[in-house]
């Protein structure tokens, strides 16, 4: 196991920011490196311990995801090893755990497919009957599988924000609003870039989800971000079906009726949910078997969705 990475230390190229989990870094005009550290967000506030391997794992399965899932949309990888853009003493801080990928502009929606009603959508079912607005049969319980898929998009909130779950009406607006000047002599509109980005996650999700079946998996959700490049051409970036961005379930766990147990972070947020915290930063540290048990949870999914190991 790799020694942890909270946060990269590279002086070759130009920091352009951090998020929850990833460090971004200039390469030139057409392309960026991304790095996926150990860090580790839950109730949008970045923890104090990293967990190991995590960073390694989300690249590792994104990279398995955009290599099988192609042939469905373009996606924003190069093909350019990481370790050629920086200096030789700062390889080993890329080295399985970033990618060189396009500059491409982000839709400002998060594309959120719900296969099951659990989470955010499990609430908004039990008040209204439906989940962003799409009515669903009365009567389902929680983690209920539904009848099709359904595309439930959220804003993409600013930093220390939360984002918010939105109508299909709204994230064409939001697309709209935010991707004119984009989009300007391309012969697109937002709403359009957004319907094509509900009918891309649709299907990302129905291969994913069936190849991940055959597996033992049930992805009862994930999370797709989208972005464009300057000929307006949809592509699918960020992360892909990984840990961080899906709710996997284990096939022989799950049943109606109750939260399945997960391959992703909610056992850290369960842990979170028995503190005294008001889940503001700074965050709580982690006991050591707590971050073993997640660092273990992040490995399984990945070896069992793939059928290999992690090296």
């Amino acid at each position: 196991m790799a020694t942890p990475l909270f946060e990269t230390s590279i002086k070759s190229l130009p920091l352009l920011g951090r998020g929850k989990v990833r460090d971004i870094y200039a390469i030139d005009d057409d392309k960026l490196l991304i790095v996926t550290s150990d860090r580790l967000s839950a109730f949008d506030v970045i923890l104090p311990d990293p967990i190991p391997d995590k960073g390694r794992v989300l690249v590792a399965m994104a990279n398995f995801w955009f290599a099988k899932l192609g042939h469905i949309i373009p996606n924003q990888l190069t093909g350019i090893d990481p370790e050629s853009v920086v200096a030789a003493d700062e390889r080993d801080q890329v080295r399985g755990r970033a990618l060189v990928v396009k500059r491409l502009k982000p839709l400002p929606i998060e594309a959120v497919v719900r296969g099951y009603v659990i989470g955010s959508g499990w609430k908004d079912y039990q008040a209204t009957g439906a989940i962003c607005g799409i009515a669903l049969p009365a009567g389902l319980a929680q983690a209920a599988k539904l009848p099709a898929p359904i595309f439930t998009p959220s804003s993409k909130a600013e930093a220390g924000e939360h984002d918010e779950n939105i109508s299909f009406a709204q994230a064409q607006a939001r697309c709209d609003a935010l991707l004119a000047a984009a989009l300007a002599g391309t012969g697109k509109t937002g709403a359009g870039l957004a319907e094509e980005a509900r009918a891309a996650a649709i299907a990302l999700y129905y291969d994913a989800a069936d190849y991940a079946a055959g597996r033992g998996i049930l992805i009862a959700d994930t999370k797709f971000e989208f972005g464009i490049d300057a000929a307006g051409t949809l592509h699918l970036i960020d992360e892909a079906l990984t840990p961080d961005s899906s709710r996997f379930w284990p096939a022989d766990s799950y049943r109606e009726g109750i939260s399945p147990p997960s391959f992703d972070k909610q056992y850290v947020r369960d842990y979170l949910e028995t503190l005294d915290w008001n889940k503001t930063a700074p965050g709580p540290a982690l006991p050591a078997d707590v971050i073993e048990h997640t660092a273990a949870k992040y490995r399984e999914a990945y070896e069992r969705l793939t059928g290999q190991h992690l090296a």
